[in-house]
């Protein structure tokens, strides 16, 4: 009797029962490891505007909240390392007419952020090192083109000084800030839209609309290339490209409520590559991408969880990999820069969360277990460093680059390498627009500009007697360390040189000894025969004890040398020491005098050109 098959077993009409094991994945145990409560950032009016947008944006240097005004609009600046309780007189920008509805910092200068609002204009600032001092009211560079709110901003990846807006007046906007003008009004949209995103190297732009359609747009032309049904509910969906992989991920609502995400070829848009319902919650899904590992994250908006999915390059194009839960809902999120991310915890993504119930701003850190403390190279890809692979000229005129990259080595390991960047901006208004540029430079070109002026002034001749003395004293120390030095060689013993022995002498010289660092030579032992034949002293003992003595004579003076020698030296340093000491003041001073007078030039100059003005 044959026998009985189990479902596991491989062969025969069971095969489709067989145990197929779990996914494998080096990402399937990430875990969200919020921070502690005096490394939040507390006390923040935080906004409690019901825009869909993510009112929090963060960088290697500072982290910037929407915060709730009486009127007008603001937004805190903070930096990074600043946590705790904020205090209620943190600097503020305060520039804006309306409620602020988006911020981003620009990928390529740290101290620069752009901010849209209700007062229908795009603006952007710029925050010094160490965060600001009080309210900030004037901007770099004021964007007015659009009729109603501006809804969304976003930087171009890879162009430096391109920006793109989107309002209520169902316009997209693409900016060029070095000039303050408009590159392009892309008006292809009957209804609101709903959110926006570039993909990889900036050449293409995804958007949703209130009218339920996905489109792809070439941004410089405003031509729509691709355009389908995204979800069928009546919320919002929203966007978000996959990197350079050429598919976009899209979250929204089915026509029963049921929350989902599809996947889609931007190459046609007619049908997605799948479609899958998460869950029946309410609150609107913001996708999350790190182009670099290629994980997602879904976060709800009003929810306490975010789901991770990571990417792949065939059927079925995402696997869930874990979620992480909490018991306090989010009002919204904002991603720190992959550049800032801490290498050493292995932490490939950081949220920081807008707390929907308490004034808290809180940093989540997303980490891979892993036991070694060191660089983990396959989680730690090349990303995207903040230089521009190209000028806005050259995108506007039709040319696409990826961005340029950098290695995540150092980061975490020296802290400011390859991490921040210091690139003050300013603006310089001119007859021909806005233009910005590098302050440092601006002020180094302006003082080289500004004519040489002659210092009619006597000559300080009470300065040269001082300057003479110095001259001698060094002069007299070098001299000093020569005596020294003669001091030694005179005092060193010479070594009288080896007599030979004679020939019928049946013994050889001895060796030289060392005693106390000078070499003593003794004498070689002569015996003569007699005719006994027994040997005999050629000396007697008193003389061979003078002679002793006479040897041990300059060895003795020797012993008593370096002591005085030493001394001097000691002398001579702490001399050189003093007057190191004083010159290091002088120089100091001088330093101090130069700074007073390049302000000084600094405040004629801007006087000149305000009269000018």
């Amino acid at each position: 009797m044959a026998a009985a098959r189990l479902p596991f077993e491989r062969s025969g009409t069971f095969h489709e029962f067989s145990f197929r094991g779990v996914r494998s994945s080096k990402f399937r145990h990430i875990f969200g490891s919020p921070a502690r409560r005096d490394r939040c950032y507390d006390s923040l009016k935080i906004t409690r505007n019901a825009h869909d947008g993510n009112f929090c944006a963060a960088n290697p240097k500072f982290v910037a909240v929407v915060t709730e005004v009486a009127g007008g609009g603001a937004f805190v600046v903070i930096p990074l390392e600043r946590t705790g309780r904020v205090d209620a007189s943190v600097g503020r920008v305060t520039g804006h007419a309306g409620p602020v509805m988006d911020i981003k910092w620009n990928p390529f200068n740290d101290n620069v952020i752009a901010s849209g609002s209700d007062d229908s204009t795009v603006k952007v600032w710029h925050v010094p090192d160490g965060g600001l001092s009080g309210s900030l009211t004037e901007w770099l560079v004021d964007l007015r083109g659009h009729k109603r709110r501006v809804s969304y901003i976003d930087w171009h990846p890879t162009a430096e000084n391109v920006l793109i807006s989107a309002g209520l007046d169902h316009l997209i906007i693409v900016w060029n800030i070095s000039q303050g003008s408009v590159i392009n009004a892309i008006d292809c949209h009957p209804e609101v839209i709903f959110s926006m995103s570039l993909n990889r190297d900036g050449s293409l732009l995804a958007t949703t609309c209130k009218d339920k359609k996905l489109r792809i747009i070439e941004p410089r032309s405003g031509r729509v290339l691709q355009e389908g049904q995204c979800h069928e509910g009546a919320k919002a969906c929203k966007v978000q490209y996959l990197g350079d992989s050429g598919r976009l991920l899209t979250t929204g609502f089915s026509k029963f409520s049921d929350r989902q995400y599809a996947v889609w070829d931007e190459r046609r848009l007619d049908e997605p590559l799948r479609r899958e319902n998460i869950d029946s919650s309410s609150g609107i899904l913001y996708p999350f991408y790190d182009p670099d590992t290629r994980v997602l994250f879904l976060a709800g908006k009003g929810d306490g969880n975010i789901r991770y999915y990571e990417i792949v390059d065939e059927s079925p194009w995402c696997h869930y990999l874990n979620q992480y839960i909490s018991g306090s809902p989010q009002r919204g999120l904002g991603v720190l820069t992959k550049r800032a991310v801490d290498t050493r915890r292995c932490e490939i993504y950081r949220f920081f969360k807008l707390h929907a119930t308490k004034d808290i701003c809180e940093p989540l850190s997303m980490i891979v277990p892993r036991k070694s403390d060191q660089f983990q190279e396959d989680i730690y890809p090349d990303t995207a460093a903040p230089t521009p692979a190209m000028t806005a000229e050259e995108w506007i005129a039709g040319h696409n680059k990826p961005p340029v990259l950098m290695s995540l080595r150092t980061v975490g390991v020296l802290p400011g390498v390859a991490v921040r960047t210091n690139k003050p901006a300013s603006v310089n208004r001119t007859q021909d627009g806005i233009q910005t540029g590098d302050r440092n430079t601006d002020r180094k070109f302006a003082f080289i500009s500004t004519a040489s002026r002659p210092d009619y002034r006597p000559q300080q001749v009470s300065r040269e007697p001082a300057a003479r003395e110095r001259l001698n004293e060094a002069n007299k120390a070098t001299s000093k360390f020569q005596q020294i030095q003669q001091m030694w060689t005179e005092q060193e013993p010479s070594s009288p040189a080896p007599q030979s022995p004679g020939p019928d002498s049946g013994h050889k010289s001895m060796p030289l000894k060392p005693v106390n660092g000078v070499c003593d030579q003794k004498e070689p032992r002569r015996a003569s025969f007699g005719s006994g034949g027994a040997p005999q002293p050629t000396a007697a003992p008193a003389v061979r004890q003078e002679q002793q003595q006479q040897r041990s004579a300059p060895v003795n003076g020797a012993r008593e040398l370096p002591h005085k020698a030493e001394l001097e030296l000691r002398k001579r340093y702490a001399e050189q020491a003093e007057e190191i000491k004083q010159l290091k003041n002088m120089l100091n001073i001088k330093e101090q005098r130069i700074r007073e007078l390049e302000d000084q030039l600094d405040n004629v100059l801007k006087t000149q050109n305000e009269s000018v003005a």
